[in-house]
């Protein structure tokens, strides 16, 4: 895939909250992103502990309950939203796999689709 897709405009997306977006064949986001202290971290939708594992266990569920750590519901691993790394968990140290975002002068979030391959 070349060329870029707008996502979402960042208003769209609370403090703490987190979006999936471009589901593969199997119906599981490619990526997720979170906000975070008004800035915007996106991830690849796969945990570091089995190759490709998704992390959601519901639509847009990637944040713990108190909405400071991303979650990988299969594996109970916490990750630094701001960084990807794992601080509690199976894969204790790696980090989760960055997918850079663009933001706009409008707003208007876009990711590069090469970069989601």
């Amino acid at each position: 895939m070349t060329g870029t897709k707008v996502l979402c405009h960042v208003d769209d997306l609370e403090e703490g909250a987190s979006k999936g977006f471009l589901e593969n064949d199997a119906g599981h986001d490619l990526f997720f992103v979170v906000k975070k202290e008004g800035e915007l971290y996106a991830w690849r939708n796969a945990c570091p502990h089995v190759d490709g594992a998704p992390m959601a266990w519901r639509r847009d569920a990637y944040m713990d309950a108190k909405k400071i750590h991303v979650t990988c519901h299969a594996h109970g691993a916490l990750f630094e939203a701001k960084t990807g790394l794992c601080i509690q968990g199976p894969c204790l140290g790696q980090s989760l796999e960055k997918v850079p975002v663009q933001i706009s002068e409008t707003g208007e979030v876009s990711v590069s689709l090469a970069d989601i391959n």
